[in-house]
């Protein structure tokens, strides 16, 4: 059985206020044309999870709610505050308790970019996938009969994109 993995990174937030809870702070506007675009990329590829595991942050959710609605059929969407800033092991952990062939995970770096770069055999020939810079997308194969069975360089790199493939940097204003 093949089960797929699509880990995407939070989008661009704003920093407009400092000292505001980072956990609150919501999108700046290129981050969120940058995951309405992801979404439409998801969509066009036929990259549809079953279920979208998301953390519980302002950012987090509202990336998720601007995928969304592109995908179709509309996959389940289920928050999460392990999510927050986790780390690989929390979020293979979490995954490691899910039965649908393919998951989405909407979550934040250094955690999130990490297990992309930890998962798969070959990583992509794209020069901000170490990075995993805002709105990065991964899509990654395994042959696996259940997510407990992932380990590491095991995963088959299918894409990778980030934001600026997509929309360049025309929406780019502000932060």
């Amino acid at each position: 059985m093949t089960l797929r993995l699509i880990l995407i990174r939070h989008a661009k937030s704003s920093w407009d206020d400092p000292f505001s809870d980072d956990h609150a702070r919501v999108l700046n506007a290129r981050g969120q044309a940058s995951a309405t675009a992801i979404g439409k990329w998801l969509a066009e590829h036929g990259y549809v999870p079953d279920l979208v595991l998301c953390s519980d942050a302002a950012r987090a959710q509202q990336t998720a709610n601007l995928i969304l609605p592109a995908l179709s059929p509309a996959p389940k969407l289920q928050l999460s505050a392990r999510l927050y800033h986790a780390t690989p092991d929390t979020i293979k952990g979490l995954l490691g308790k899910q039965t649908a062939t393919t998951v989405a995970v909407v979550g934040h770096n250094p955690g999130l970019g990490m297990l992309a770069n930890a998962l798969v055999k070959t990583a992509p020939d794209h020069n901000r996938f170490r990075g995993y810079p805002t709105c990065a997308t991964t899509i990654i194969d395994f042959d696996a009969d259940a997510w407990s069975e992932i380990q590491s360089h095991t995963g088959t790199t299918v894409d990778f994109i980030v934001p600026r493939d997509l929309i360049g940097t025309t929406a780019q204003h502000g932060n």
